[in-house]
């Protein structure tokens, strides 16, 4: 079986914002009886709804894997540094490297701007979410605070955490 290609990270461009909500929710369904609580799986019906296109619109800026694109990496600010606000890869396109491609592209444009670190929150036991994070150089934050802390508060108030354990991560970035 011959390797799928994977696609070329560009720059989202007003054409695809309009595409990327679906990509979204399509990516969601991957969580699908995999995250588990006490026991139980939990199906992803419990996760909010995805990012409109406007508020896509006004993020800090968007990765598109492929076009039309098969992925997206949204990066916002929290407490100074670059944050990984969603990574989202359409099940017909999981496996095949876009994910990883993704995250290293939003790594290297955070350090292009500037950025120390980059930071991201994810659920912790489902294994292409925190344990794949580790696998790209993230580690688990130890001690939340400012805008961080905020933003776990504000997972923990949408129902993230009901659906399985959460982690914050930090990537510190070499800047030369």
């Amino acid at each position: 079986m011959k390797p799928r290609a994977v696609p070329a990270i560009r720059d989202a461009g007003a054409e695809d914002l309009a595409r990327l909500p679906e990509l979204e929710a399509a990516s969601d369904t991957l969580l699908d009886g995999v995250t588990e609580l006490d026991g139980v799986l939990i199906r992803s019906h419990g996760l909010p709804a995805p990012a409109t296109t406007a508020e896509l619109a006004a993020a800090l800026h968007i990765l598109v894997a492929g076009k039309p694109p098969v992925g997206f990496a949204r990066i916002e600010e929290v407490d100074g540094q670059a944050h990984l606000e969603q990574l989202s890869v359409h099940p017909s396109a999981a496996g095949a490297g876009s994910g990883r491609l993704l995250v290293q592209s939003a790594l290297r444009w955070a350090q292009e701007q500037g950025y120390r670190s980059m930071t991201l929150c994810t659920f912790a036991d489902v294994p292409f979410n925190a344990p794949f994070y580790r696998s790209c150089g993230f580690e688990p934050v130890d001690d939340l605070h400012g805008e961080l802390r905020a933003l776990r508060e504000h997972e923990r108030q949408l129902g993230l955490d009901a659906l399985g354990p959460r982690v914050a991560m930090v990537k510190e970035l070499n800047l030369q």
